[in-house]
């Protein structure tokens, strides 16, 4: 249950002498605690570091096919990589994979432990509501009235997010140590396979930061800076 603070007028007294109810002037919501947060802000830097340095360790190889003749799948500008070269990338991204995974297991923890993930976690329940922000948000649709912090396109975000997480550091460990964890690359269709998926899950996650980022700019500056202070101002729901 988030907090809620109100800012109330009072009103004048009525003709027949009674007190009129006040009005409320202001409201305010502790919509994201102060983990959420944290974990928030950190993982915006490791994830920033972590596609960095990983497209500077792309470079060194960047084909998905034979290394002899090697057919390069793009050219990435080395100004838009991190690292430097392959020994200072492995460096960077390594050291920020550790912070990586341990924000995103004390915030999945958090949120199982707290009850918070029933803010955010898609449910069937949330299926109906999907299309009609899907409407609103890419066809100039009606806006359907909120309920709730997080809209089901939101949830189904958000939870897609999480999964991709998961996926990033499951394929992640694949590629940084195909030996000890080759019953995972197995899994996943051999090293070769591994490094394609991990590739894959880089452009998702990029995908939901942009379409994050548009959603952040639709809702407006009270939902930025409800997830620095953790309030947010009049919501709408």
């Amino acid at each position: 249950m988030s907090a809620v603070i109100e800012i109330v007028q009072p009103n004048a007294s009525a003709a027949d002498g009674e007190q009129a109810p006040p009005s409320v002037v202001a409201r305010a919501v502790y919509e994201h605690p102060f983990i959420v947060r944290l974990c928030h802000w950190v993982n915006t830097v490791a994830l920033f570091v972590m596609i960095g340095s990983g497209l500077q360790i792309f470079r060194a190889f960047p084909s998905f096919g034979a290394k002899i003749p090697q057919k390069d799948l793009l050219h990435w500008p080395k100004a838009f990589a991190i690292g430097g070269w392959l020994g200072g990338a492995l460096q960077w991204h390594l050291t920020f994979m550790w912070i990586y995974m341990a924000t995103g297991l004390l915030y999945v923890a958090y949120q199982i432990f707290s009850g918070n993930y029933r803010q955010v976690l898609f449910t069937h329940r949330d299926l109906p509501g999907v299309w009609p922000m899907v409407k609103h948000y890419f066809f100039f649709g009606e806006k359907p009235p909120a309920r709730e912090a997080y809209n089901p396109l939101q949830k189904q975000a958000y939870t897609t997010a999480i999964i991709l997480g998961f996926l990033s550091v499951v394929t992640g460990l694949v590629v940084w140590k195909p030996v000890q964890f080759s019953w995972l690359g197995w899994l996943m269709g051999g090293f070769h396979y591994a490094r394609i998926w991990h590739f894959a899950v880089m452009w998702a996650i990029l995908l939901f930061v942009f379409g994050h980022l548009v959603m952040v700019i639709l809702h407006g500056w009270n939902n930025f800076v409800s997830m620095l202070t953790g309030w947010k101002k009049d919501p709408e729901y």
